[in-house]
């Protein structure tokens, strides 16, 4: 009885995640000439004191944000791993004042571990700031859970991915979407 069932659900079961890696995949709808108080920069990984291939694209994608007038703030994220000499956000504030970006306009906060913390401490920034509208930045796959967590946030946001990503074949894209396809459902179970 249990084989049958177990059989019988598995075209559904197979269905359903298929559906939801297609609408992770697909992402949210961009507008291109969005604009926004601040750009929130979701971490990513640091080496040392060095921002990751990754994450080196969402800062890159920030800058641009930020010289093209879209946003008047960036808003980094992201805390230290034990092996790190600088939290994710330190890194990616210093590489935004390398850039010239002017300090008064770079936020860090260095405490978050998982996009929730990330997006749940860059709305206490933003409120502390006075600042009420955000584009999110992060790789492509990653836009839709982030926008579901800051619409949960209360956040006014806008995505705007990366538009290279270090995840390029499918070799590297599948195991990206299949983590994001878990972490999606934790979300949609336990709102973290």
């Amino acid at each position: 009885m249990k084989t049958k069932l177990l059989r019988a659900m598995l075209p559904l079961l197979v269905g359903w995640f298929g559906a939801v890696a297609y609408w992770i995949g697909a992402g949210p709808t961009e507008d291109p000439a969005a604009t926004a108080d601040v750009a929130i920069v979701l971490g990513a990984a640091v080496h040392g004191d060095e921002p990751s291939p990754v994450f080196c694209e969402r800062i890159s994608h920030a800058l641009d944000l930020y010289e093209a007038g879209r946003v008047g703030h960036l808003l980094f994220t992201g805390g230290r791993s034990a092996a790190d000499a600088l939290a994710e956000s330190e890194a990616a504030g210093a590489v935004a004042r390398d850039a010239s970006v002017p300090a008064d306009t770079i936020l860090i906060e260095t405490r978050s571990r998982t996009t929730m913390q990330n997006l749940r401490n860059a709305k206490a920034i933003m409120d502390l700031e006075g600042l009420e509208t955000a584009i999110i930045v992060s790789d492509p796959l990653h836009m839709r859970r982030a926008m579901e967590m800051a619409e949960t946030l209360g956040i006014a946001a806008q995505s705007s991915a990366t538009p290279t990503t270090r995840y390029r074949s499918w070799r590297t894209k599948a195991p990206f979407l299949l983590r994001e396809v878990y972490f999606m459902h934790h979300f949609w179970l336990f709102g973290e």
